[in-house]
């Protein structure tokens, strides 16, 4: 059986997935077996219409399944914004068509939450290795301001013609390329999170995700370059994380601390000359920043880790609540630290307890955080070979601005990363001095 027929057993929203060269032509197919009897809507953009929508579209209604016109985002800056949500909810509830949804991440996040919201399953067919939401519980939507991800079930059905996916703009498969290789680190914060008993590791999810991710990640320059060996290595382990996320209606499997930067800047709304950045990009520097992070934690000799200051210095719960909320003074989400960091808040007493188990087993922890975590420079250099961002100041992220990244990252997820690790330990400043002092990776020299 395939990682990938394992994967569909497990999950529970997703029932069909077919990857392969040339397939398209295997949408109607699809569908009806999926949704025998149902009438069909194609969902899509000016752009992705062109590439692959109108042809689905003709496929259906060769297979002589109700088609009715397609629903077409026409406007220049699409994104995964509420306000299409309304647009295409207003539309979808003109009738009971099943969507498919012929797009990457925006069109496929738009599309499942609209579907969610009018009650019915959709199907998706992919045209881009650009991100591992198609597979995924959940939507991540731009709402009041704020990068929020609304649950929703994945797609019934997804369809992935590595013939089209190939041939896709760099930028995208580089976007993916980057999404899949932050499943390193977020493996990494997972075994910190289970080691101090935070957040035990759930075999099933993590076997989906990291068995054969190396290999997936093994030829970035191939992989820029269209091969449709590493396109459909690529394109497999995005389709898995998803999977993963699907089983444990959770994103912990596929996201930590790196990803964490993305939502951050999602919220200050960052632009690049006035440019969305992909979540792709935005987290090629996060995961950079945090595989740096971590270099540092594995030179802190944390068996001579002194549990009885760190409990002493770690703040009362008022205290506590006062800094979070002054962290995001003047922004459009003002309680978000408040509300994230009181949600992973431990007493002094629970706090003993984590950092003990930290400091009798840290050998242990540290050779498995060896054999997960891939060097900042390896890193770096297949993140140059695929056409990812390596520099901060790429997407418009001064080092000053990564440096407080860090800290601020810290407050908006509940989750617990190796960025909670750093604040409980004390080491926080002791390793970003590591990374933005004089001589290091980002010196800062204003």
């Amino acid at each position: 059986m395939s990682r990938v027929e394992e994967a569909l057993k497990a999950a529970n929203e997703t029932r069909a997935l077919r990857i392969g060269n040339g397939i398209l032509e295997e949408v109607a197919e699809l569908f009806k077996e999926q949704f025998p009897g149902k009438k069909a809507v194609v969902i899509a953009d000016e752009t992705t219409y062109r590439i692959a929508g109108k042809r689905v579209e003709e496929e259906l209604k060769q297979a002589k399944i109700e088609t009715l016109p397609s629903f077409i985002f026409t406007d220049s800056d699409l994104y995964a914004e509420y306000s299409y949500i309304d647009r295409l909810v207003d539309s979808l509830k003109q009738h009971a068509a099943i969507p498919v949804a012929v797009g990457s991440g925006t069109i496929n996040d738009l599309t499942k939450l609209s579907s969610h919201l009018t009650g019915r399953r959709y199907m998706c067919v992919a045209t881009a290795a650009s991100m591992d939401g198609y597979t995924a519980f959940g939507a991540s939507i731009t709402a009041d301001g704020a990068k929020q991800t609304f649950s929703c079930p994945a797609p019934q059905a997804v369809l992935a013609d590595t013939s089209i996916i190939s041939k896709a703009p760099g930028p995208m498969t580089a976007s993916g390329y980057a999404d899949l290789f932050a499943k390193v680190t977020a493996g990494a914060d997972w075994i910190l999170a289970d080691a101090l008993g935070v957040e035990a590791i759930d075999e099933k999810a993590w076997s989906i995700v990291q068995d054969g991710l190396h290999d997936a990640l093994s030829s970035p320059k191939k992989a820029a370059e269209g091969e449709e060996k590493a396109i459909s290595q690529l394109i497999e382990g995005l389709m898995l994380g998803g999977f993963a996320m699907q089983w444990s209606k959770s994103s912990r499997p596929a996201s930590g601390a790196e990803h964490q930067f993305s939502h951050l800047w999602n919220m200050e709304h960052h632009l690049n000359n006035g440019e969305h950045i992909s979540h792709g990009f935005q987290v090629s520097i996060g995961m950079l920043a945090i595989t740096a992070f971590y270099e540092q934690v594995l030179q802190t000799p944390f068996e001579q880790l002194d549990v009885e200051a760190c409990c002493a210095a770690w703040p009362e719960p008022e205290v506590a609540d006062k800094i979070a909320l002054d962290m995001f003074v003047g922004t459009d989400f003002p309680n978000i630290g408040l509300q994230e960091t009181k949600a992973k808040y431990v007493n002094r007493e629970q706090l003993k307890v984590q950092l003990q188990q930290l400091k009798e087993n840290w050998p242990k922890i540290k050779e498995r955080l060896s054999e997960q975590l891939i060097s900042y420079s390896e890193v770096k250099q297949r993140l140059q070979l695929v056409g990812a961002p390596t520099e901060p100041e790429e997407i418009g992220i001064t080092r000053k601005r990564l440096r407080e990244a860090f800290i601020r990252a810290q407050f908006i997820r509940r989750r617990f990363t190796v960025l909670d690790l750093a604040v409980r330990t004390g080491y926080m400043e002791a390793w970003l001095e590591g990374l933005f002092s004089k001589g290091k990776i980002w010196e800062i020299t204003d």
